[in-house]
């Protein structure tokens, strides 16, 4: 590549960083933030002036993790580094996990397991500039551009609320927030003060964090005692079929499918789901319980993973408990 075209490439992002503030919709919500939430127009047209389009945004939301199979995406959650730092973590924070758990019903290694798979128990939070995430994908990703305007304004009231510069938090690529990874519309409707001291955070107390995600779980449904998901055990169906639809457990064990250990009611409805392990088909009958981890991100390869993660960290802190 010889210098000119280097220049020209170079001269070409940086005139599209600077027109980011003229993208086709920003200054009609601008509009909608002055009149709907009296917003002072001339400072959101500053603030959208510092913000710039990111392509690598964009490239992340095209290639998300649910594309690998089952066994890769498996591996980067439960593995040794998250079993083991989870329960350093559980360890660390057990009075506000404990006190989770007696609150919301949602047990301490599920909220573990869900820091553990978001952001590695605080410490990959994000490391893109919340309002570029969301400027780019509200004005320049058609696929999901209602959504992310939607969480645009989220944020913009939140940083209104929080007092916090607007400029300067990071996010995932997706907008995400904090340890417990929530979008603004989630952090202003889930989250809680957990520790009492009169703000809600999540990007740096910890406790606000734990808190927040037994809320979201517990408003989503969760049912306290209840199970997540089981293994199943098949009789002479072989390779059963594997709907949308939940069965009741009595039905599922008329086509020679239970549970391989401790079956709820027989009135339980449950969804089958199969996953390719590297000896083959793996069935799972997962429970309501499944549906509601689905909330915090809509994939059952994560709710598998945040619920397997659960499992292996309850296993090593109770070993590590006697």
């Amino acid at each position: 590549m010889n210098l000119r075209l280097i220049i020209t490439l170079t001269l070409s992002l940086l005139w599209i960083e600077a027109q980011a503030a003229d993208l086709p919709g920003i200054p009609k919500f601008i509009d909608e933030m002055v009149e709907q939430h009296q917003f002072k127009h001339d400072e959101l047209v500053q603030v959208f002036k510092n913000a710039k389009l990111r392509s690598d945004v964009i490239a992340a939301i095209s290639a998300p993790a649910t594309i690998k199979p089952w066994v890769k995406y498996r591996a980067s959650f439960i593995n040794s580094a998250r079993i083991d730092g989870g329960v350093k973590f559980w360890k660390k924070h057990a009075e506000a996990l404990h006190h989770a758990e007696l609150i919301y019903g949602v047990p301490q290694e599920i909220i573990v397991a869900v820091i553990g798979v978001e952001t590695l128990y605080g410490q990959h939070a994000g490391t893109f500039r919340t309002l570029d995430a969301l400027t780019t994908l509200a004005f320049d990703y058609p696929r999901r551009a209602a959504f992310f305007r939607k969480e645009l304004a989220q944020y913009l009231l939140l940083a209104r609320e929080q007092q916090f510069n607007i400029l300067a938090v990071k996010a995932s690529y997706a907008g995400a927030l904090g340890i417990a990874q929530f979008m603004p519309s989630s952090y202003r409707k889930h989250a809680v003060d957990f520790n009492a001291n009169g703000k809600v955070d999540i990007m740096k107390e910890t406790d606000d964090a734990i808190g927040s995600v037994a809320n979201y779980l517990k408003q989503y449904g969760w049912q306290a005692g209840k199970p997540v998901a089981q293994l199943a055990k098949l009789g002479n169906e072989a390779f059963p079929s594997v709907t949308e639809k939940s069965r009741t457990l009595s039905e599922w064990a008329n086509s020679s499918i239970r549970p391989s250990k401790n079956p709820p009611a027989g009135d339980t409805p449950a969804w089958l789901l199969d996953f390719t392990v590297k000896s083959g088909k793996e069935y799972w009958l997962t429970y309501q319980n499944f549906r509601v981890i689905t909330k915090y991100n809509n994939s059952n390869f994560y709710a598998m993973s945040v619920f397997q993660l659960a499992e292996s960290l309850r296993k090593a802190h109770d070993k590590k408990s006697k």
